[in-house]
């Protein structure tokens, strides 16, 4: 190939890059948050079973209580209490 050929190829594929970047960017942060309340939400509902261990009150620990606690807080993990309750 030639300079100016090798020259346009690159601009071109680091401004697909860049535009791939920006693009992902959005969705990467909303992941990165929900990962992150996901981890709030394994952290409440232990402190949860352990203080719930004195009054038989357990929940189970999984992906799904902990998204529903890491997004609802302590609501959240009310709501998780009375759907075991009376479902």
């Amino acid at each position: 190939m030639e300079t100016p050929a090798t020259i346009a190829v690159i601009v071109v594929c680091a401004l697909l890059i860049w535009l791939l970047v920006a693009i992902l960017k959005t969705p990467m942060k909303l992941l990165l948050k929900l990962f992150i309340n996901m981890l709030c939400g394994f952290v409440m509902l232990f402190v949860f079973n352990f203080f719930g261990g004195f009054f038989d009150l357990a929940l189970g620990i999984n992906a799904t209580n902990a998204i529903v606690a890491g997004v609802l807080g302590i609501p959240g993990i009310v709501l998780l209490l009375l759907l075991q309750t009376f479902l």
